[in-house]
Formats: structure tokens, C-alpha cells, sequence
């Protein structure tokens, strides 16, 4: 999918009023409904699938959005290597993301919600209102818990969180997780590992001494007809 950018489906009709022109009455414009479009191939169903979470909208509000984004900026800035993590879209995805998995959306609002109520506490402003280094600072309350992994690779938390803090530190692993699941399956984060996926390679064929080993050979017909590489060193 286009990075699963939310696009509004809108459909509207103009109705012009009546007027008399040379004795002609203008005919009503009408819109055409707008189709989101996909760079990738989907199959009929996937694409119907697609395209009714689309039409839903944003599930975020706007301030709600403001928030994810400078949070997946804190997790997945910019350097010199790559772009951040709204460079690469992050923030559509999440969004999109909480409408194909409904389960998320409560532990994400919620801990939007608390997150600008600790900083009301603290700042008397919301998370986006605060200064970069306010906004550090709270961060780090809920970022850094000690994690230690059962044999069966479930997360045990070990270490002490300040009182308070724990739904805060749930909210920002899954955020966190999120942010990381969005960029990398992004254009900038597969560049960014250096992922080439499946490309072409050059084969000279079985090598001299492993058809040594089981005593075959080939041909001078398979060798004249088969494309050699030269091997570099």
C-alpha cells in the first residue's frame, strides 16, 4: 500500500441556483468522488478492505496527531543517515494502523490522554506545548524501565518505574513499537538497513571442484552455450 496514507473519500454535490440566462437554466455541477490510489498490487479483496478504512477518515484529531508525530520524531529522529520517522510517514500509518487493529486504539488514546495530563501536572501545558527538553524530560520517566525477556520471549519488567508512571511506560513501548514497525517497512527505513530483498545475482555455475568430487563435467556444448561472468576479487 501507498505507505497507507489516509485519504478521504468525499462526495459532494453543487446545486446552482435557478437562474435565467437566454431563457436557459445551468445545469448543476457535480463532483466526482475521488478513488485512493495504490502503487502496490492487491487482490480484489484486500483492496475493497483497503479502501473502506480509508473512507473512514483520520481516527486521531489534529492535536492528537501534533503529539504522535513529535513522539515518532523522539524515537526515530532525523540524521545524517536517514530521514525521521515523520519523514517516512509515520504518523499516516499509525493512524491507519489503529483502524486495521481496532485493539490498539484504546491503549493509544488513553495514553495520549495521560501523557498530557502529566504534563499539565508538571508544566501546565500539554505535551506539544512543551519545550523540546520538557518533553525530553517526560520522556525519559517512561522510556527506560528495566526489561528482562522469559524463556517464551514475554516481556518482564524488572527495575523501579516511578509511582505513577507505569500506564505511561505500556503507552510508550507500544508506541515505541509502532513507530519502529511504521519506519522500517517505509521507503526511507528499508534504505536506511540497506535491504535489497530479492536481486539478481551472476552464477558461473558449479564449480570445478566440486564437479571433480562427483566426476562429471560439462560439455562443450553447455559451456559454449552458457553465459560466463568474469569473478571479481
Amino acid at each position: 500500500m501507498d505507505r497507507r496514507r489516509l485519504i478521504k473519500l468525499i462526495t459532494t454535490g453543487t446545486i446552482a441556483a435557478p437562474v435565467v440566462l437566454a431563457g436557459c437554466k445551468e445545469e448543476p455541477k457535480k463532483e466526482v468522488t475521488k478513488e485512493p490510489q495504490f502503487n502496490l498490487d492487491r487482490n480484489k479483496d484486500e483492496l475493497e478492505y483497503e479502501k473502506s478504512l480509508l473512507a473512514k477518515g483520520k481516527f486521531f484529531t489534529d492535536h492528537e496527531m501534533a503529539t504522535i508525530t513529535i513522539l515518532g520524531d523522539i524515537i526515530i529522529p532525523k540524521d545524517e543517515v536517514s530521514g525521521s520517522a515523520s519523514d517516512a510517514k509515520v504518523p499516516e500509518f499509525i493512524d491507519f494502523i489503529v483502524q486495521d487493529m481496532p485493539e490498539h486504539q484504546t491503549p493509544l488514546r488513553g495514553g495520549l490522554r495521560w501523557l498530557d495530563m502529566q504534563c499539565f501536572k508538571r508544566y501546565e501545558k500539554s505535551f506539544k506545548d512543551c519545550s523540546h527538553e520538557q518533553q525530553i524530560e517526560m520522556i525519559d520517566d517512561i522510556a527506560y524501565p528495566e526489561i528482562e525477556y522469559s524463556e517464551k520471549g514475554n516481556k518482564i519488567k524488572k527495575g523501579k518505574v516511578k509511582t505513577g508512571m507505569e500506564p505511561g511506560v505500556s503507552f510508550f513501548d507500544l508506541m515505541r513499537d509502532l513507530t519502529a514497525t511504521g519506519f522500517y517497512t517505509s521507503e526511507i527505513g528499508v534504505k536506511d538497513i540497506g535491504y535489497l530483498g530479492n536481486t539478481p545475482n551472476q552464477w558461473n555455475g558449479v564449480p570445478d571442484e566440486v564437479l571433480k568430487q562427483y566426476g562429471v563435467a560439462y560439455t562443450e556444448k553447455e559451456l559454449k552455450e552458457c553465459v560466463s561472468f568474469e569473478r571479481k576479487s
